[in-house]
């Protein structure tokens, strides 16, 4: 048996009418730029996340800079940001002239570690971008308390997390701002690049709208020099179609999850289930000391599995100008070494599921 860690193949076929649909009715209308699905989609997005505004823009990493330049954070700034998550929540921020300062994260989550965020805050610090990593939300909170209580802004990085909660809050409704990536992988996944900032403000829409289409207000009319960051109505009117589906796709993500903590507690670290997350399962991310060997098992026994991430962000060539060394953030580097991501999405069937918690159980044993 062959085990995709992501089978988009059968996510198309589960609402493939649905979707030929959407793309045969862009092509009949050729508008293929800032069409009117576009316009739909966001209104759709921002309702479902509980927000007012979602301003759609080419992908999750101009997301985040779109949402540091709305909030005018650049050059001589700092921005906190996790040592475990994807660079381009971090390249984002050096994207606008600021500097990445890194946090180690929770061993408990994986997420940014709330005790050590007030470490890292000097007077140059304007902001911190909590990653809610995995699909399972930050403690908005307490993080809320410390960004308050420094006058910081908070950038919800919300790139795994489709309309996870926190209390029964969305990305962004705490914040005011939160951004999505909509990689084809992900939860909401596009057919290519594609991303969203959601916001509450007025005028932060206002900004985020001309900044991602030129600086423009009207065609021809522009008020500064932006950038061609729009996302294309092919993308939005496919997203639109997959966001009908998206709670009952979770809902599912969340059945496999429970079936696979309570199989594979006895072997594994399975991710930690916390009261008050609505968790929704980006990736099911195992933990072992073994887990070279066992991801080396399973692609013999012909299931895929992914390390997000096998590098922690403070160890990567990009980052060697910032001086850290191995030790730095303890945390990172050990889920680095022991983090896999399992196959885990809405169509994977009983038999696949059973097939793939016997495997590990099989490693284990021997």
């Amino acid at each position: 048996m062959h085990i995709p860690l992501v089978d988009l193949k059968a996510n198309y076929e589960s609402i493939k009418t649905e979707i030929d649909e959407a793309i045969a009715t862009v092509i009949e209308n050729s508008s293929f730029i800032m069409g009117e699905r576009l316009k739909t989609f966001e209104e759709e997005f921002a309702k479902a996340s509980d927000m007012n505004h979602c301003v759609t823009c080419a992908n999750g990493t101009v997301a985040v800079e779109l949402a540091l330049r709305v909030l005018d954070i650049g050059k001589g700034d700092e921005v906190i940001c996790p040592a475990n998550t994807f660079i381009g929540t971090t390249e984002s921020v050096t994207n606008v002239g600021a500097k990445v300062v890194f946090v180690d994260c929770s061993e408990e989550t994986y997420n940014i570690d709330l005790d050590l965020i007030k470490k890292a805050i000097t007077p140059k610090t304007k902001a911190i971008i909590p990653v809610h990593m995995y699909g399972r939300m930050v403690d908005m909170e307490t993080i809320e308390k410390i960004a308050k209580a420094h006058r910081l802004h908070l950038i919800e990085d919300a790139a795994h997390a489709h309309l996870a909660e926190w209390k029964g809050k969305k990305s962004g409704v705490i914040s005011g701002i939160a951004t999505y990536s909509f990689f084809p992988a992900k939860n909401l996944g596009a057919f290519g690049d594609a991303g969203a900032v959601v916001c509450n403000l007025d005028s932060h829409a206002k900004k985020l709208e001309m900044l991602r289409n030129h600086g423009r207000i009207a065609k021809y009319n522009h008020e500064f020099e932006g950038f061609n960051y729009r996302m294309d109505t092919l993308q939005a009117a496919i997203l639109e179609v997959k966001l009908r589906h998206l709670h009952e796709w979770t809902e599912q993500r969340r059945k496999i999850a429970k079936r696979y903590d309570e199989a594979l507690k006895d072997n594994v670290i399975t991710p930690p289930t916390i009261p008050d997350i609505y968790h929704v399962y980006y990736m099911y991310v195992i933990r072992t000391p073994q887990r070279d060997a066992l991801k080396e098992f399973l692609k013999e026994k012909g299931i895929e599995t992914g390390i997000h991430y096998p590098i922690p962000l403070h160890l990567l060539q990009a980052y060697a100008y910032l001086g850290h060394k191995e030790g730095d953030f303890p945390v990172a580097e050990k889920l680095a070494e022991e983090i896999l991501s399992i196959p885990l999405y809405p169509e994977l069937t009983e038999e696949q599921q059973e097939y793939i918690i016997s495997a590990i159980k099989e490693f284990f044993k021997k």
